[in-house]
């Protein structure tokens, strides 16, 4: 018998069902596309319109807000090194796609992790699923969306969704079931309602493990960036594309490093704002 003959293809299974998809839904995934393209213009409108010392300055600012002037001098040093490899553009444009990306993730991931949390087949049920999105590489991810959506951002930033939403859905999970017992009883014996003891106890409880799940969604989106260039979406994924093959290493060294330089950026920032706000919510009890 040819072991040929025993193959398994689970594509000839998949893309029929992508091309139903294609024929019968694209009107829908062209909205999609849409508001993806008119967000991701409007964030990078943001951070391009201004000068650079501008977005510098604000960046630092927010910095020394959360975390002092230390993380400032991280934020300046950072996107400095961005403007002097001449990188700036590239930069913006990655830090609007990840912005994009980790703000989706979130949107998606937040309330799985809630309602996974209290019930537990749900989480049964989604684990499997987890465990194969944080198992496959993520550049498989990206076949799928470029033959729905085609080349370009929009793909880029659905394989980035897909690859961000495991580590913030199950640290969301985590992050509630770590919220103390005494604390819900309290909320019950008050008679608070469930979205009161949701914002006012589970919520502030929950958020540093919460943060902690943003910070990795973060760096795991940033680590599709280079990915992203294959596909057109721009930034500084396509600079190391460019540099690769073109075979010019100093293009690839500046490009790689200037990721580098933002996943650094972004890591202190939300590192800074867990530290703030776990500090905040020790004051009450040490007064």
């Amino acid at each position: 018998m040819n072991p040929e003959t025993l193959m398994f293809s689970p594509g000839s299974y998949l893309a029929p069902g992508v091309d139903w998809l294609n024929a019968n839904f694209h009107p829908f995934f062209s909205a999609i596309t849409r508001f993806i393209e008119l967000v991701l213009g409007a964030i990078e409108g943001v951070l391009l319109y201004p000068p650079f010392y501008v977005v510098m300055l604000v960046a630092a600012g927010v910095a020394a807000l959360l975390a002092g002037w230390r993380l400032a001098i991280v934020a300046l040093a950072s996107l400095g090194f961005c403007l002097l490899a001449g990188l700036w553009t590239a930069s913006m444009q990655t830090l609007a796609l990840v912005t994009v990306s980790v703000a989706l993730s979130v949107t998606i991931a937040f309330p799985l992790g809630i309602l996974a949390s209290r019930y537990r087949k749900l989480e049964t049920a989604l684990r499997p699923i987890l465990d194969i999105m944080q198992t496959v590489p993520p550049w498989v991810y990206l076949i799928p969306a470029v033959m729905i959506f085609s080349l370009g951002r929009v793909p880029a930033i659905i394989a980035t969704i897909v690859y961000g939403v495991p580590p913030m859905l199950r640290l969301t999970t985590l992050a509630f079931k770590q919220v103390p017992r005494d604390l819900m009883e309290l909320g019950h014996a008050i008679g608070a309602p469930p979205r009161a003891i949701l914002l006012k106890i589970e919520i502030p409880s929950a958020t540093p493990t919460l943060l902690v799940g943003l910070n990795q969604c973060i760096l795991l989106s940033l680590a599709m960036v280079v990915l992203a260039g294959l596909v057109g979406a721009g930034g500084l994924g396509a600079e190391v594309t460019r540099g690769l093959t073109r075979m010019e290493m100093g293009l690839g060294l500046r490009a790689g490093l200037a990721i580098v330089a933002v996943a650094i950026l972004l890591d202190r920032l939300s590192k800074g704002a867990l530290q703030g706000r776990s500090v905040a919510g020790a004051r009450p009890g040490s007064r």
